[in-house]
């Protein structure tokens, strides 16, 4: 039964972040940076903590009674991960929804699974498992195909993107729904965000001993119940303050070049649906991660949880990409290849997601 659950937190986080991009397209009025920072706000700041509130009593203490070494590396984390968030924006803009947030979400994948175990080839860790375990073992050669296979796809996603790139240059009614589309942009983007959103699972793993302090305050008040749920949600304060930190920085920057800081008392503008519409995108965000912990603490397994929610969110992206006719226009043969593409990332996250559990 705690796999079944798991499973479904884990399809709740991923229609989260499959789906919390649409809100924003709800936005009016505003530049690209006015509404991002301002649901991130929510994302990073202001729902994080709530969380934590309504579900870890004292979770301020554990915080305080942790090592800087351990904050320190959390937050590092957290801010490369901010890179990676905000180049997701960028290129789910570019490219789309679905093509943007399936190469993304399928770079992420490889990298959220790799490279943990080359890191702790060179500085080993008792429990953690290094490249040479994955090349030497039954379980870690099925990984690697997994990230062999993901690799395929995403290539056969690239080449549907630039035969929907030469679809809609010929297509001006398609050219008109699909107006931010840019490949060569978006897929530059892409790859460094699909990189840089892996550090968030790092910035967990740096973090771990603020979740097991969790962890073990409630196994101590509730014996016998299993896993503390939540214990994940103190951990996300501190890697999403570095991911504020780095969001804020470069929304400012945009704000001070392209003029936008009127956006946010803009008059001709509706303030209040953007505003609540940009706070609903940040919230549905954060919640990816809210049930994403919870779908962790039922499976016991980080790396195959990472895989499985990155499975879910490929799939509602994709949905989501086709309920919004991002397709629309183009050619047949090139619809057909980026769901073959999608198919071959989703077959890889299942092979990756099956050597783990056969370990």
């Amino acid at each position: 039964m705690g796999i079944i659950f798991g499973v479904f937190f884990h399809f709740i986080g991923g229609f989260a972040s499959g789906s919390f991009y649409i809100p924003y397209k709800k936005v009016k009025g505003w530049a690209w940076e006015s509404f991002w920072i301002v649901g991130g706000i929510f994302s990073w700041l202001i729902v994080p903590p709530l969380a934590a509130w309504l579900t870890i009593p004292g979770f301020a203490e554990i915080i305080k009674s942790t090592g800087f070494d351990v904050l320190g590396w959390t937050y590092l984390m957290g801010l490369l991960w901010g890179i990676g968030g905000l180049t997701y924006g960028l290129g789910v803009r570019y490219l789309g929804v679905s093509l943007g947030s399936t190469i993304i979400l399928g770079l992420c994948a490889v990298f959220g699974s790799l490279v943990p175990s080359v890191y702790y080839n060179f500085f080993p860790k008792e429990g953690k498992d290094t490249f040479t375990m994955l090349l030497t073992s039954h379980w870690g050669q099925m990984v690697l195909l997994g990230i062999a296979i993901c690799v395929i796809g995403i290539i056969i996603c690239g080449k549907a993107g630039t035969m929907k790139e030469a679809d809609l240059a010929k297509n001006q009614s398609a050219k008109e729904v699909n107006k931010d589309y840019r490949f060569g942009l978006g897929i530059f983007v892409a790859i460094v965000s699909g990189i840089l959103s892996a550090c968030f699972n790092f910035g967990l793993e740096a973090g771990k001993s603020m979740a097991d302090t969790a962890n073990s305050i409630w196994v101590a008040a509730h014996p016998a119940q299993g896993n503390f749920l939540f214990r994940n949600n103190v951990v996300y304060i501190v890697v999403l303050w570095g991911g504020l930190t780095t969001n804020f920085i470069w929304c400012m920057i945009l704000n001070a070049r392209n003029k936008t800081f009127g956006d946010y008392t803009n008059p001709k503008t509706p303030l209040l649906k953007n505003y609540l519409f940009s706070a609903l995108a940040g919230t549905t965000w954060f919640l990816q991660f809210f049930f994403y912990g919870m779908g962790e603490s039922r499976l016991g397994n980080g790396a195959s949880s990472w895989i499985l929610h990155m499975a879910f969110i490929i799939l509602i992206a994709n949905i989501w990409g086709l309920i919004l006719k991002e397709w629309k226009g183009v050619s047949k043969k090139a619809f057909n290849t980026v769901i073959l593409g999608i198919a071959v990332i989703i077959l890889s996250v299942l092979v990756v997601g099956y050597g783990n559990a056969i370990k």
